[in-house]
């Protein structure tokens, strides 16, 4: 018999807040539970809130949560298995075109460099995490020193307090002694970033912009009668194996506001592929037989890239003809009012060399590396050049989308094949010599951006280690020259050292190796707003010129110490005159245009074929045409292959280095230095594999 106790007390309280007709359950074959009591009173003692839930109940309620970890761990697992079935895809399929040459013993060098410091934080990760379990918290307080009556626990205890020792009187020192350094570097270039934006901000309450003598004479209503004389133009268009954009390029060009007679378009092809020779003559061809004053040159020797085939073009003896010679590369295409805009401002201003236009950008919104890259160019232009165009009348020439004046071409020495930087070079040159240079903000040429990270990572290396170059080549020039003290001193600290020397090395060893070694050398400590106040805010100000990009802050200051390698790498190769630094590599370009640009290009070629229609054309023009038309139909077109993504070794082993100094950080609770190598690591991993901007093909 089961035990008589009488719960009609309880279920009575129960029974008065239900509601409904009470059902009657008859249990057939019950099965009894024999419940053992301690004591005549422990059955009717009152029962433990905790617990009210059976054992099958807490059962399911288990289960549950094991489930949800389950699932989270489930995912978390497929989401590092597709990482490394990434990583292995890239190492199976990207070995036999593997971008990372590593042609120069420094580039190994850094490599290995960074491969050491990788190993060496493994070691230390298992250390310290082996130490934190068995409960050796020493140095909290990263000032104090080991007690010495500490008891010693066995060998690897004592290995780890000789190393603790060592660590904070040997290496701590130097680190914290480096990060100084770098931080006072930091300031200094932050400080210049500062009163640039403050100078961007001046001009623009101000509203000073160059303004032409006597006004521009393309703006009254008169022209005849403003005595204005068009000077005559000579129009350079350099390209090597442009296929993707030498149609459009030529064809904006062309179609440039001028008298014909007052006009000379050179095209200057080193292209070695003679598919594409034949297209460049072919378009040239259709050109000529409009009436336009164009010419094709093609180099046998392809000697000193960009700067000879310059060199060679401004050889020629009708050149002396003319005044001034515009230059755009072959993804450039300028507005037909370009030369308007532009040449009026050498008027009644002999000392004037140079006249700069902005780049626009048609595929800015392509792709998020071509959004990060408009972030960069826009600052550029909007407040580096044309803060130093006002308050200085020198800035780096772009070296396309400007107007040169020809004498002082020639007065400043010419095209030179010394640097992979022909551009600032002659800039400097011209500077040196007294020249003044305009740059025009509101003038604005349409081009393309690298889509791919590969060729942008191409970009930039002989953008960064060029200026290096040039600046063993020129200190000579600039301590000897007649300019002005302060000119001088704004050439060799600000223009080279500041901004082409001491912004990749800061940026590399502060953000990518001085903190993650901190993370594994506590005593020696980086402030937080080092970290996150000052960079942030400096992401904030380069990205006030293109305000709709505000978005994209987080990305940008990533990707900005992510670029950080390949700089510091190029910077070194030009400083040191290493193999890598001479490395010409033509800017892979995709050859996309906007919507608008296809509408105008389509209205301006129909105008001029109605106009070729109206002078009609000779009999030889096309039969050349056709020609060269059955040419280019009989050479074969070469097979392109569609590349797989690349590994970038050195952003690859970055990328472990500060996960590795990020999981570390968690030992120590430090959050924000957490989040930092967290994202950072993050980033430099997408970029390792190549998983940031468009393929190449």
């Amino acid at each position: 018999m089961a035990p008589g106790i009488d719960f009609s007390r309880w279920w009575g309280k129960e029974d008065n807040t239900r509601k409904g007709n009470p059902v009657v359950v008859t249990m057939e074959n019950p099965n009894y539970s024999v419940l053992e009591i301690d004591g005549p009173d422990s059955a009717f003692q009152p029962v433990d809130k905790g617990r009210g839930k059976n054992a099958k109940q807490f059962t399911w309620v288990l289960l549950l949560k094991a489930h949800k970890a389950v699932g989270c761990v489930a995912w978390l697992g497929s989401a590092i298995w597709a990482l490394l079935g990434a990583i292995k895809k890239r190492l199976i399929f990207g070995e036999g075109v593997s971008v990372e040459s590593e042609k120069s013993a420094k580039g190994k060098f850094l490599f290995r460099l960074i491969l050491t410091f990788l190993v060496m934080s493994l070691a230390f990760l298992s250390f310290e995490v082996v130490a934190h379990l068995r409960g050796w918290h020493y140095f909290q307080n990263h000032n104090l020193h080991i007690p010495q009556t500490l008891e010693i626990k066995g060998w690897f205890h004592t290995v780890y307090v000789l190393w603790l020792e060592f660590r904070a009187d040997k290496i701590a020192p130097l680190i914290q002694s480096l990060s100084t350094f770098c931080i006072i570097l930091f300031l200094i270039q932050s400080v210049d970033r500062m009163v640039l934006c403050l100078g961007c901000f001046w001009i623009k309450f101000k509203k000073i912009k160059p303004r032409i003598e006597g006004g521009n004479p393309f703006k009254s209503q008169d022209l005849e009668a403003s005595n204005y004389t068009y000077p005559m133009v000579l129009v350079q268009i350099p390209m090597c194996n442009e296929r993707e954009v030498y149609e459009q390029s030529i064809s904006a060009t062309c179609q440039l506001d001028w008298p014909k007679e007052r006009l000379l378009i050179q095209v200057l092809d080193d292209s070695d592929d003679e598919s594409i020779q034949w297209l460049i003559k072919g378009e040239v061809s259709k050109w000529s037989q409009r009436g336009v004053n164009i010419i094709y040159r093609h180099r046998k020797f392809r000697t000193g890239y960009k700067a000879g085939n310059l060199k060679s073009a401004m050889n020629c003896a009708y050149v002396k003809d003319y005044e001034f010679v515009a230059i755009f590369d072959a993804d450039f295409q300028p507005n037909p009012d370009f030369l308007k805009q532009t040449v009026p401002h050498f008027k009644d201003n002999p000392e004037l060399a140079l006249v700069q236009a902005r780049w626009t950008f048609v595929n800015k919104d392509e792709n998020l590396l071509t959004r990060l890259q408009n972030i960069n160019l826009c600052f550029h232009f909007e407040v580096e050049q044309q803060v130093n165009g006002v308050f200085l009348n020198f800035f780096g020439f772009n070296g396309t989308a400007g107007v040169w004046r020809i004498k002082a071409l020639e007065e400043s020495g010419g095209w030179l094949e010394r640097t992979t930087v022909e551009d600032m070079d002659i800039a400097v040159r011209a500077h040196l010599n007294g020249w003044k240079f305009i740059f025009l903000n509101d003038v604005k040429v349409l081009c393309e951006l690298p889509e791919s990270y590969e060729a942008y990572r191409k970009q930039q290396h002989r953008w960064h280690s060029g200026p290096m170059q040039l600046f063993r080549l020129c200190l000579p020039a600039i301590i000897t020259s007649k300019i002005a003290f302060w000119k001088k001193g704004n050439l060799i600290f600000l223009f080279f050292l500041l901004r082409k020397l001491i912004l990749p090395f800061y940026s590399f060893t502060l953000f990518c190796i001085i903190l993650p070694l901190t993370m594994f050398v506590p005593e020696a400590e980086l402030p937080i707003w080092v970290i996150c106040y000052i960079p942030v805010f400096m992401s904030f100000l380069n990205i006030l010129p293109a305000p709709k990009s505000f978005p994209f802050i987080v990305p940008y200051l990533l990707f900005e110490n992510t670029m950080s390698v390949t700089k510091f790498n190029a910077m070194v190769s030009g400083l040191f005159q290493l193999g890598s630094s001479y490395e010409w590599i033509v800017t892979k370009k995709a050859g996309r245009s906007s919507e608008t640009d296809l509408l105008a290009a389509e209205e301006r070629e129909s105008k001029a074929m109605s106009l070729q229609l109206q002078r009609g054309t000779s009999d030889s023009g096309l039969s050349e045409l056709n020609k060269i038309k059955e040419c280019q139909e009989s050479v074969p077109r070469p097979h392109v292959k569609k590349k797989m993504n690349k590994i970038f070794k050195k952003e690859l082993a970055l990328a472990f280095l500060l996960l590795t100094a990020a999981i570390r950080s968690l030992l120590s609770a430090q959050g924000m230095h957490f989040y930092y190598l967290l994202f950072q690591g993050v980033s430099f991993l997408l970029v390792g594999l190549d998983l940031i901007g468009e393929q190449m093909s």
